[in-house]
């Protein structure tokens, strides 16, 4: 199946955002392509070397967020899924 890299990538962004902590920082453990594309977008520190996370620019954690709203917000009218 082919997906929109595009749409990975903002997810991939909104979860950075979304579990960030230190006011931007965020574990690294994406696929190496889509952080190097983040990179290169401006939205995060270089995600290769030894460092086991990654730093958000302002700009990164903006969009992240707001991505992250549009995805995972919770809304009265969703039926949540029960184990």
């Amino acid at each position: 199946m082919n997906y929109d890299d595009q749409l990975i990538e903002d997810a991939v962004l909104a979860l950075l955002a979304t579990f960030s902590f230190n006011g931007g920082n965020a574990w690294k453990g994406f696929d190496f392509e889509v952080m190097n594309k983040l990179h290169e977008q401006g939205f995060i520190t270089k995600p290769q070397g030894k460092a086991k996370s990654v730093w958000l620019t302002p700009e990164g954690m903006d969009r992240g967020k707001l991505i992250a709203d549009r995805l995972f917000a919770e809304s009265p009218d969703k039926e949540k899924l029960e184990d």
